[in-house]
This record gives structure tokens, sequence and C-alpha cells, in this order.
């Protein structure tokens, strides 16, 4: 099971990326399971040396009891020290943020959450982007049709 944020890649140049860890209830891993996640306009922010998503919608679990979760509440993300460190010395230059990329379960059964340093495109590295896609595509149809 893996859920990708494709609108980030289109988004955002991806620089490094990290696989970190996930603290969730019950009804969330649950609800995850399932697909129920929407990454619309998350991303990860450092409080207290600790790295968080926000925004990150998980649905709640359809079978939960009054003990569901919240859907948009933030989450912990696991990493090293040492990557945190790297991580939050990059995220105070200017342009720099930490994007979700893909959510997926590991080989243990453990929710990770691949995230990526970004930095922000403009309008015409976007339309550069598109160009160079579609030139691909047409390249390959040449080729192999």
């Amino acid at each position: 099971m893996e859920l990708n944020n494709r609108k980030a890649l289109h988004d955002y140049f991806i620089e490094n990326r990290y696989n970190a860890g996930m603290v969730l209830t019950g009804t969330e891993i649950k609800s995850l399971r399932t697909g129920k996640v929407s990454f619309n306009d998350s991303y990860c922010y450092f409080h207290q040396n600790e790295l968080f998503v926000k925004s990150l919608h998980i649905a709640p679990y359809k079978y939960g009891t009054d003990a569901n979760h919240d859907p948009m509440q933030d989450r912990k993300l696991l990493l090293t020290k040492r990557e945190l460190r790297k991580l939050e010395l990059k995220i105070k230059e200017k342009g720099y943020s930490i994007i979700p990329l893909r959510i997926f379960i590991n080989e243990n059964g453990l929710a990770k959450m691949e995230i990526g340093l970004a930095k922000g495109k403009k309008n015409y590295d976007k339309r550069e982007t598109i160009k160079n896609r579609e030139h691909e595509r047409e390249m390959n149809r040449k080729f192999n049709g």
C-alpha cells in the first residue's frame, strides 16, 4: 500500500529524501491501510526540536467508535537526531520547506512517510518541467510506436 503526493513533485524541486516513522493511533493506522489519506497543502514543521506534519487528512475510521481520531491533527514524525538537526538548519535558509512525498507500510507493517527537503518552483520552472515531460513522451512514441 502506497499513497503518493503527486502535486509536490509538480510544485517543488526535491533535494533530499528521508524516510520517517509516524506516531499514529489505532484508528489512524486502520484508516491509512484503507487508503483514506489526503495530502492537500500538507507540510512539515519543527516544534521544540521535533518534526510534525500539519494538514495531513486521515479520514475517520469507518468502524471506529466515539474514540475515533481527529482527521486534521498534527502528527509527530520520527527521525534520528542527526537528520533532525540537518533538516532544521536547512529550513532556516530562505526558500526551503519539508514536504510529505508519500506514505507507505514497510515490510514490518509500520507506517512510514517519505519526506523531502524541497525548494519551491517558479511558474516558468513548472512550465519547463511540463515541456520536458511532453518531449520525453513524444520521443518514446517515436521510438516505441
